[in-house]
């Protein structure tokens, strides 16, 4: 067993408190890049063993970790009841095996929520203020978007949309407030209403188009899953304002691609900050010559480009914090207690 890590600064220690007397036998799919923190932070009672993403479980795993198992990985144990896809959404693949076997519960973690969030705000400013291009302007010596009336939008005292109000659309919806933007969120279940001192007015998917009209900053935090799949087309493209700004942390393919390139080209949409995308490198070698869509986005000077990075912050806090809230997740199974994030496989988040 590695030697046990002392947790770094900055993370909240995780009680090893007491357990229902009974081992949980956790298997991890994949070897970890912080097992020993992990190792560290789990209560006595949770037993833990790790393969090399090829091997099966142990016959007795009670919980499996692991974001894209096989069917024969989650047949392999008898007792296996829980799977832990380690970080937010369910892979289509993953979602098809788990409809078949009704019996196993599932969970995600939320342990990059903050950093989501802050990428989404971060591209909202970006496309609103026309840094980009202001930056690459003066770069040559150019200072004439200070002078010309080139585009920036003031978002203070605008409406904001939030599609999502799940652990990152509450982040984003926070900081949204504090610009002084009126808030409306969408949820599938909207008489969950929105955590108490969050000022939002909180719809159902059917008053999307009620709401699109007078929407100046439309922020997508949703899963991809059949029902979102293509969500923002063209007819609801084009009841936003023409001074509207739209911002994708979530799948690309919520958004239609011909409709938002066509929207952003001929000035339909203000702007747009993307960070997911239509297209992604097949392999290791196309990483430095592979563009993000079918359509030429790169082109536009609305658009913010941001290559799928918002979940991410430096690796060694990134890894650490994963294993916080596994590790969270893990210590409430052992106790007998229900642990977050629990995801509804049909609904698909």
């Amino acid at each position: 067993m590695p030697k046990a890590a002392a947790p770094r600064p900055g993370y909240t220690p995780v009680m090893a408190t007491s357990h229902t007397g009974q081992p949980l036998n956790v298997h991890i799919a994949r070897r970890l890049q912080d097992e020993a923190l992990l190792r560290s932070l789990l209560a006595p009672g949770v037993h833990l063993s790790v393969g090399n993403g090829e091997t099966l479980p142990p016959t007795d795993t009670h919980v499996l970790v692991a974001g894209r198992p096989t069917a024969a990985d989650l047949d392999a144990a008898p007792g296996l009841r829980r799977l832990i896809v380690p970080y937010a959404g369910l892979p289509a693949a993953t979602r098809d095996l788990l409809l078949e076997r009704p019996h196993l519960m599932v969970h995600n973690l939320h342990h990059n929520a903050a950093a989501a969030a802050e990428m989404a705000v971060t591209l909202l400013l970006a496309a609103a203020k026309a840094i980009v291009p202001a930056d690459q302007a003066l770069r040559q010596g150019d200072w004439s978007i200070r002078y010309n009336g080139g585009r920036q939008l003031l978002l203070a005292g605008k409406r904001a949309l939030v599609v999502g109000l799940g652990a990152v659309g509450v982040r984003i919806a926070r900081a949204l407030s504090a610009l002084d933007l009126t808030l409306r969120a969408i949820r599938r279940h909207p008489e969950r209403g929105a955590p108490a001192n969050l000022p939002v007015s909180v719809h159902g998917p059917s008053d999307l188009p009620l709401l699109l009209p007078d929407t100046s900053v439309l922020v997508l935090a949703v899963p991809l899953t059949p029902d979102t799949e293509h969500l923002i087309g063209a007819r609801e493209l084009a009841l936003l304002p023409d001074s509207a700004v739209l911002v994708n942390i979530a799948r690309g393919d919520i958004v239609c691609e011909d409709a938002l390139y066509e929207a952003l080209a001929n000035g339909r949409l203000a702007a747009a900050g993307l960070d997911v995308w239509y297209r992604y490198p097949a392999d290791v070698a196309a990483r430095r010559a592979t563009l993000p869509a079918t359509r030429p986005f790169h082109e536009l000077d609305n658009v913010v480009l941001s290559p799928h990075r918002g979940g991410a912050f430096g690796r060694p806090e990134l890894e650490g914090a994963r294993m916080q809230e596994l590790a969270r997740t893990l210590n409430a199974l052992a106790r007998g207690a229900v642990p977050p994030h629990r995801v509804d496989v049909r609904a698909g988040y």
